[in-house]
């Protein structure tokens, strides 16, 4: 591996629909906003499918300094029927071409086709415009 190249490999394109977010001001931690997620779709070499509507969401807090934490769990369905769990935390901060996300996912998956996905840390790179958030999501490679 060249010194310049991020140990990564691509796992798929994720774009999730939202709902209006419920907003909780002036909590201990910062103020928070609860957006539910509707639906959506994943696609990538190995897996693909939809992004099942709520339970699940995003439960942003808005911090001191004007960026966003997220905390965030969907449930995917694969093209074969398999739900697997997807949660990640983050950080988002205000660009002047909207939300800018980083993240750290970690699934979840129970069936055999999909366990490799148990061991790996995953890192996102995303964008959020109004009613939706779109991925490009890695796996982190040894």
């Amino acid at each position: 591996m060249a010194d310049n190249q991020f140990p990564a490999e691509f796992l798929f394109s994720l774009t999730a629909t939202t709902a209006t977010g419920i907003s909780i001001p002036g909590g201990p931690q910062g103020s928070r906003v609860v957006v539910p997620v509707t639906g959506g779709t994943f696609e990538g070499p190995r897996l693909r499918g939809s992004v099942e509507p709520s339970p699940g969401g995003d439960w942003i807090t808005g911090r001191a300094d004007g960026s966003f934490k997220l905390d965030v769990r969907l449930v995917l369905t694969t093209d074969d029927g398999v739900h697997i769990v997807m949660s990640y935390t983050g950080v988002g901060v205000r660009t002047a071409d909207g939300l800018q996300l980083r993240t750290a996912p970690l699934f979840e998956a129970g069936d055999e086709r999909y366990a490799w996905l148990n061991t790996i840390q995953a890192v996102g790179i995303g964008t959020s415009k109004s009613g939706s958030v779109s991925y490009q999501v890695y796996a982190l490679t040894v």
